[in-house]
């Protein structure tokens, strides 16, 4: 027996409920947050590049920092995009990294001297963008319909 042979298929309610008004409405709102994370992290390389020439406003920090965010930012739009499709395990790697993420951001932001006073400030900003993707996919609506399906 292999072990695609012990999966079981979704019950219809559960796979209706990907299609439930409730249910887009918070994919809607997490596709929303992301895509502000995602574009809050280019405009910060975006700003890096402008300022390439100030090495006291662009550290070495800030590329490998900017760099990692738009990266992470990607990989969150894409899991967003597989979990609204019904993908369980999209739905808990969203649930892993947006949790992570907004907990290196919080640590980022209150380290004294690292980072620039700017880059914490869009930090700041990409928290509260997976602060709301973290309430969202943690809340009872999602993991119930997740834990069906």
């Amino acid at each position: 027996m292999t072990s695609t042979d012990t999966h079981t298929e979704p019950a219809p309610e559960a796979v209706a409920g990907l299609h439930h008004p409730d249910t887009r409405r918070a994919f809607r709102t997490v596709h929303r947050f992301v895509l502000a994370y995602l574009g809050l992290s280019v405009l910060t390389l975006v700003a890096a590049f402008a300022l390439r020439d100030h090495p006291s406003v662009v550290t070495p920090a800030v590329w490998v920092r900017g760099t990692i965010v738009v990266l992470g930012a990607a990989v969150t739009l894409l899991l967003t995009v597989r979990a609204g499709r019904g993908s369980r395990g999209a739905f808990r790697r969203l649930r892993i990294i947006s949790t992570v993420m907004l907990a290196a951001i919080v640590t980022i932001v209150v380290l004294p001297g690292v980072f620039p006073v700017w880059m914490k400030v869009e930090q700041g900003l990409c928290g509260l963008a997976l602060l709301g993707v973290a309430v969202l996919v943690n809340g009872r609506h999602l993991r119930t319909l997740f834990a069906r399906l």
